[in-house]
């Protein structure tokens, strides 16, 4: 059957993608620099499969840049970086043929207004994967209705909220079947309604064994879903590790203050209560051991 994750082991061998024991995601000394500012400070990260790393920091910390590098839609000037075993800073490397291993929601939608949300969703194969039509059909309405939305699949975006736009985007990102999925503040367009059920659809994401990065503000959502958070402050990692350590007791003041101040301001929204360092460890450390 069909899930949400990635297809058969088989499948990844053919597509060159690493074996389950390898990981997915191998970033080595990054930098890039727009002009005299220096965005990426030597950047090295290293994600398996089935991990979900959620990279948090202030506005211009570097994250965002280093997500949009992994699939080179950003060039960096230095660095190693290998994507499901494709070398994507190899000038060797078929780049299309590299992102098809890799899937980007952002917050911006980017859906063919002139298209349903099926006809979105099956664009990919059809164009890319020269799949049949009517096999990219059903995989279409299959996607949708994992996404909950099953009775949207012949709708224009037009007629759809955020919420459901956003949610078609992540069917069209799986139809291509990544072996990793990026996401680059998927939410942060939307009211807070709407962001519910995009972070629900991510959830069962995490929960299928999808290996998955993401930008985000969500600290609720970090807190239940990622294995590791990884804090990015002046175009470095300053610190990492699983949710319950990093909110309980993080190291860097740097981390601590930018924490304190995400979750003062979302327990003022209602949407996380504190929790001691007791509470913390017990309700998040099977997450953190659970990412290997």
């Amino acid at each position: 059957m069909t899930t949400l994750a990635t297809g058969t082991a088989a499948q990844a061998r053919a597509a060159g993608q690493p074996s389950p024991d390898e990981p997915v995601v191998i970033v080595e000394g990054l930098h890039k620099s727009y002009g005299a500012l220096h965005v990426l400070k030597g950047v090295s990260l290293t994600v398996r499969r089935g991990e979900v790393v959620v990279l948090i920091g202030p506005s211009g910390s570097g994250k965002s840049t280093f997500l949009r590098c992994l699939n080179r839609l950003i060039d960096p000037e230095q660095g190693r970086i290998v994507v499901a075993g494709y070398e994507m800073t190899s000038p060797k490397t078929n780049l299309p043929r590299a992102r098809r291993h890799i899937g980007l929601v952002s917050q911006h939608f980017n859906l063919y207004p002139h298209m349903t949300a099926a006809q979105n969703v099956m664009e990919g194969p059809v164009t890319v994967l020269r799949t049949p039509r009517e096999e990219a059909r059903r995989r279409a309405v299959e996607l949708l209705g994992r996404v909950g939305l099953a009775d949207k699949v012949d709708i224009h975006p037009r007629q759809l909220s955020g919420g459901q736009q956003q949610r078609v985007a992540i069917a069209r990102a799986l139809a291509m079947d990544p072996a990793v999925m990026l996401f680059d503040e998927p939410t942060s367009a939307l009211d807070p309604e709407l962001t519910g059920e995009v972070l629900d659809v991510m959830k069962s994401l995490a929960d299928a064994g999808m290996t998955m990065l993401i930008v985000s503000h969500e600290m609720h959502f970090a807190f239940r879903v990622a294995n590791r958070v990884v804090m990015f402050d002046e175009g470095v990692i300053i610190e990492e590790g699983p949710p319950a350590e990093m909110f309980s007791r993080a190291r860097e003041e740097r981390t601590r203050r930018f924490l304190s101040q995400l979750l003062s301001w979302e327990a003022e929204e209602g949407e996380l209560v504190a929790h001691d360092s007791e509470g913390a460890a017990g309700a998040g450390g099977g997450g953190g051991e659970g990412g290997g």
